[in-house]
Formats: C-alpha cells, sequence, structure tokens
C-alpha cells in the first residue's frame, strides 16, 4: 500500500488499515527531519485509536532526538494555541469531522499554523525514506516522551484571554461537544462565564466522536436548543476547530451566517481591519451581503491554510469556511470552535437575541452539494469533457449562480456544488454535471 498524502487537512485515513502505528512513527521522524525541532507538542482527540497512533507518533520523534510533549486530549485550537506560545512546532492526532474508525495527523508550525503545501512535500519524501531503516541517534541524544501537567488550564487561560471580558449570566447555551476533544472543556468555560450550559455529546467512549452529534448533525443541537427554549446554541466537531450554530428558533447558522455576523459587528466598532476572506464554497449570498455593508471579500481555495495565508498576506483578522473553520487572526493562529462559540455567545450577550441579529443579515442563494465517488480523483485535472460542461454551465447560469467542480482532499470522491436563484435550474445542472462527471471518471454516486 502506498504511503498516504496530505489532504486539505493533513494526512487521513483508516485507524490501523491505511493510517498505521508505522505511519505515525515514520510520520513523527518526518516531522522532525523536516522541522528541526528541539520540542513537539502532540495532542489528540477521543478517537479509539488516538493513543495508539499518538504514541507512535511520539516514539518516531523521539527517535531522531526530538523530545515530547504529549497534551493528551485537548482541542486543536488548544494545541496551536501552545505551539504559538512555546515556538514550538506540533502534530494533531486527529480525523475531525470523520467517524471513529479514521484518523488523521494535522501537522503545525511553530506559529501554530498549517504548513505550507511545500513542507508538506518534503514529509511525504521524509516518511517513505522513514518507512525503511535510517540512522538514527542513540544514547544521550534520545528524545524523551513526558506528559504536561495541565494542558487543559493553559488552554482554557488562552481562550478566556482571547475572548471579550463580557459575562454570560443569564444566557442559556447549549453545546454539543461532538463526543470529541471539547467534552471536557467547552461546559465548565461557559459555566465559569455565567451561562446556564445544557450540555449534549459530552461523554465520548473512543467510538461515538462525531456519531449523531457534532457540527456535521447540527438537526440534533437544533432540537434540543428548542426544547430547552436556550437563547443559542453550538455544536463543534471531533477536535473541535469548526462551530455551527443553533438560534433560539432552531435555526441552523454555518460558517458563512458566523463570517457575516462577526464582520458586520467588527465593521460597527471599527475593528475589521481590512475585509474578510472565504473559500470558493462560501454562498454567493455572503458575498452580496458584505458588498452591501461595503466590505471587501478575498477568495481562495478550499482549506482553512489557504484562508490563513491569506490573513497572514493581508494583515485582515477575519476568515473562514462554510463549514464552521472561523480564524480571528488577531486572537488566535487557527480555527477554534470552542473561540467561535464563546465570541458568539457574548454578541449575543451584548446585543441581544440572535434570531433579531440574523434577520436580514443575508439571503443565501440556493446551494446544492453532491459527491460523486470515483476511481482516481487524480484523473479530474486531466478531464477535457467535464471542464467543458463546467464552463458551460456557468456560462448559462452567468450573475445567476456559481459552478464549483473538486476533488476531494480527504476520500476518494468529485465534489460538486451548484448554486442558483432558481432551485429546479438548480439541480438541473448539478444532475447534468453528476452525469458528465460519472461517464468520465466514475460509476458510483456517493451519499449526497
Amino acid at each position: 500500500m502506498a504511503p498516504l498524502s496530505f489532504g486539505t487537512d493533513g494526512v487521513r485515513g483508516r485507524a490501523n488499515d491505511e493510517l498505521t502505528p508505522e505511519y505515525a512513527l515514520a510520520f513523527g521522524r518526518a516531522v522532525v527531519r523536516v522541522l528541526g525541532p528541539a520540542r513537539l507538542f502532540v495532542g489528540r482527540d477521543t478517537r479509539r485509536s488516538g493513543a495508539m497512533l499518538a504514541a507512535s507518533l511520539s516514539a518516531g520523534a523521539a527517535s531522531e532526538g526530538t523530545d515530547v510533549i504529549d497534551l493528551g486530549v485537548l482541542p486543536s485550537g488548544g494545541v496551536a494555541s501552545r505551539c504559538a506560545r512555546d515556538r514550538h512546532p506540533g502534530v494533531i492526532v486527529s480525523a475531525s469531522h470523520n467517524t471513529f474508525e479514521d484518523n488523521g495527523l494535522k501537522a503545525l508550525s511553530a506559529r501554530g499554523t498549517k504548513l505550507a503545501a511545500s513542507v508538506e512535500s518534503e514529509i511525504e519524501i521524509e516518511v517513505a525514506r522513514g518507512l525503511a531503516m535510517l540512522t538514527r541517534p542513540t544514547g544521550a541524544d534520545v528524545g524523551v516522551v513526558r506528559c504536561d501537567e495541565a494542558p487543559v488550564a493553559t488552554y482554557v487561560a488562552g481562550l478566556l484571554a482571547a475572548a471579550r471580558p463580557t459575562r454570560l449570566d443569564g444566557l442559556h447555551v447549549v453545546i454539543d461537544c461532538a463526543n470529541g476533544a471539547a467534552s471536557g472543556i467547552a461546559p465548565d468555560l461557559l459555566r465559569t462565564m455565567g451561562a446556564q450550559v445544557t450540555a449534549i455529546g459530552d461523554a465520548p467512549d473512543g467510538c461515538n466522536i462525531n456519531l449523531r452529534c457534532g457540527s456535521t448533525a447540527p438537526e440534533v443541537l437544533a432540537a434540543v436548543v428548542v426544547n430547552a427554549r436556550a437563547d443559542l446554541g453550538f455544536a463543534v466537531d471531533g477536535d473541535a476547530d469548526r462551530c455551527i450554530a443553533v438560534d433560539g428558533a432552531g435555526h441552523v447558522l454555518d460558517g458563512d451566517w458566523l463570517l457575516a455576523l462577526f464582520a458586520l459587528d467588527a465593521h460597527a466598532r471599527g475593528s475589521l481591519n481590512g475585509g474578510i476572506v472565504v473559500t470558493v464554497m462560501s454562498n454567493l449570498g455572503l458575498h452580496r451581503a458584505m458588498r452591501t455593508a461595503g466590505i471587501e471579500v478575498q477568495e481562495v481555495p478550499l482549506g482553512d491554510r489557504h484562508v490563513a495565508e491569506a490573513l497572514e498576506r493581508t494583515g485582515w483578522a477575519l476568515g473562514g469556511e462554510q463549514s464552521g473553520h472561523v480564524i480571528f487572526a488577531d486572537r488566535a493562529t487557527t480555527g477554534d470552535g470552542v473561540l467561535t462559540g464563546v465570541l458568539l455567545a457574548q454578541l449575543v450577550a451584548e446585543r441581544g437575541p440572535l434570531e433579531r441579529l440574523t434577520d436580514g443579515l443575508l439571503v443565501p442563494v440556493p446551494q446544492l452539494l453532491v459527491n460523486v465517488q470515483v476511481a482516481d480523483t487524480g484523473a479530474l485535472a486531466d478531464a477535457s469533457e467535464v471542464w467543458a460542461h463546467v464552463e458551460k454551465s456557468r456560462a448559462a447560469l452567468g450573475e445567476r449562480g456559481r459552478v464549483l467542480v473538486r476533488a476531494s482532499g480527504t476520500e476518494s470522491l468529485v465534489r460538486i456544488m451548484v448554486e442558483a436563484e432558481d432551485e429546479a435550474e438548480m439541480r438541473q445542472t448539478a444532475e447534468e454535471l453528476c452525469g458528465v462527471v460519472l461517464d468520465a471518471l466514475g460509476d458510483r454516486r456517493g451519499p449526497g
């Protein structure tokens, strides 16, 4: 089996099958060989395979002479903030929103940011070399692995410092922790800030991470918010780098809504510092709302790494993805779903009900996402018949909609997104594109 490759969010695969302890060990060695750190932070989510892979990765790093600090179960934002604070790189063992059978490895720089694609390519090369026998340190030059004594307390202190001083007294918040890394952290943090908290998805057993809960199943959160008559709710994913919200009436608010809320609030406060960065997946309605408000929008390829790079390049403070990755570059180095949820709750505490804040905020253009399962996603780039049909569809829609076709960075899927003001036209366009992709590259349609 060929070594795994980096996708849009690290390396990901089925644990102990595609992503093995042997691979994790080679990955740990490769990170040290490429980044050359004296110290490496390692954190993980609650997956059953997490401790196994973290141990192997740590052993690989130590075998290259690097000391490893095991942060245990900690949200991605906590690992990233620790890297940035202590100026050492790190690795997060997590497959984010995937189910528990999968796992992944996400490397961070000493600034707490995702690595550049060129650096990831170097790590891939070193992983391949590391799967063979190579020279390594011995004796006193071997690294050690030790557990951090208080990673959660350090992370929570950082969250409180990044948030505004606004208290949440009198606010009823429902938090869905996805049975993941935020389970033992987010509910207590909200209570510390004064909120009345109803927590769901906060009992991880190693196998229930993202299972009918979290940011990929917001309908569960919506039902609890309405039944509990809560003011708002928010759901994170397994490693807590995403946030999807729900208002008191049960309306689900994805990353586009959150970006619009935070952008307009910061614009009103005079603290936006430029415009916002979004990905190609952000709804046309967000673009129109920002244009009306006089806020500049820069569009980048899918992936929060591209968002972070654009924020650094422009010096802007806010960006994110429709999926719920929101980056506050003046407060954190990467997307942090817990921080996003806390800042949203503070916004409600300061300005009133979330339903009122979102009333007329933006008008989403109908959007349809379809996945087509293919044998080789790499073949999409040279599929001329597909791209010819994409251009034909774009020309037909004009300014009334958008078409996006791309290969998944984590699965054997081609993802098709169509937006159109007319839903019938949207569905017809998507159906035609699916047929073209299937004829060119595959023979089965995946889940829509």
